[in-house]
C-alpha cells in the first residue's frame, strides 16, 4: 500500500467519521429550536386555558431531546423551562410536582455549564426560587432567588432574559428604583436572530413590568 493511498483512505474514514456526529449536531440544534420556538407560540400566541395542555404536549418532546442527549446542558435548561411554564400555566398543588423536576434539571444544567445559553438555567432557577412558595409547601427563598439572578446577569449582562427576571425580582421586593435599569436594559437587549416571537413577547413583557415599576415609585 502506497503512502498516497494510505493517506487517501485515513482521510476518507475520518470524514465518514465525522459526518455523522456532524449530523446528529445539526439535528440536536434543529430540535431544540423548534421546542425554543413551540415554546414562544404556547405562551405568547396560545389561549390562556388551553397552556396547560400545549405545555404539557411540548414537555414530552422536550423530554426525548433530554433522553437522547442526558449530558447536554441546552437540554436540561429548556425541559425545565417547559416544566416551569407548565407549572405555571396548571397551578395549584399538582403543580409543585413540575417545579420540583424543573428545579433539578436546571440544576444538573448547571453542573454541567452554568454559562450555556447565556446563563439560562441560571436564570430560570432564580425565577423559580422567586416564584414558587417556601416552607413547608415548596423550596421557594428570595435570597437564593436574587442570588441564582445575579449570577446570570454576570454570564449574560446585556440578555433581555436575564435583565428582565431581575428586574421582576426587585420590582416584585418593593424595589422598584433599582429594577428600572434593569428593566430599561431588556428594552433595548440584542436581538434573537431565530427567536423573534419571543423577543416581541419578552419586551411586551417588560413594558408593563417597566409602568408597575413607574407606578411604585409615584406612589413612595
Amino acid at each position: 500500500m502506497t503512502t498516497l493511498y494510505r493517506t487517501l483512505l485515513a482521510t476518507a474514514l475520518g470524514l465518514a467519521l465525522a459526518l455523522p456526529a456532524t449530523g446528529r449536531a445539526q439535528s440536536f440544534d434543529a430540535d431544540l429550536l423548534k421546542v425554543q420556538q413551540e415554546w414562544a407560540h404556547i405562551n405568547y400566541e396560545v389561549a390562556e386555558k388551553a397552556r396547560s395542555d400545549a405545555f404539557e404536549s411540548l414537555e414530552a418532546r422536550a423530554a426525548a431531546l433530554t433522553n437522547s442527549h442526558p449530558d447536554d446542558a441546552r437540554a436540561l435548561t429548556w425541559q425545565g423551562i417547559v416544566l416551569s411554564s407548565w407549572a405555571g400555566a396548571r397551578g395549584g398543588l399538582g403543580a409543585l410536582k413540575l417545579v420540583d423536576r424543573a428545579r433539578e434539571l436546571y440544576e444538573r444544567s448547571i453542573e454541567i455549564d452554568a454559562a450555556s445559553l447565556g446563563g439560562s438555567a441560571l436564570g430560570s432557577l432564580g425565577v423559580l426560587y422567586h416564584k414558587v412558595p417556601g416552607w413547608p409547601l415548596s423550596f421557594g427563598s428570595d435570597g437564593k432567588a436574587e442570588d441564582f439572578l445575579k449570577r446570570a446577569l454576570a454570564v449574560n449582562p446585556e440578555g433581555i432574559d436575564a435583565n428582565y427576571f431581575y428586574g421582576e425580582f426587585l420590582v416584585d421586593e418593593g424595589r422598584a428604583a433599582e429594577a428600572i435599569p434593569y428593566i430599561e436594559k431588556a428594552l433595548v437587549a440584542p436581538a434573537r436572530a431565530q427567536r423573534p416571537l419571543a423577543d416581541a413577547g419578552r419586551r411586551q413583557e417588560a413594558q408593563s413590568l417597566l409602568q408597575r415599576a413607574r407606578q411604585a415609585m409615584a406612589k413612595s
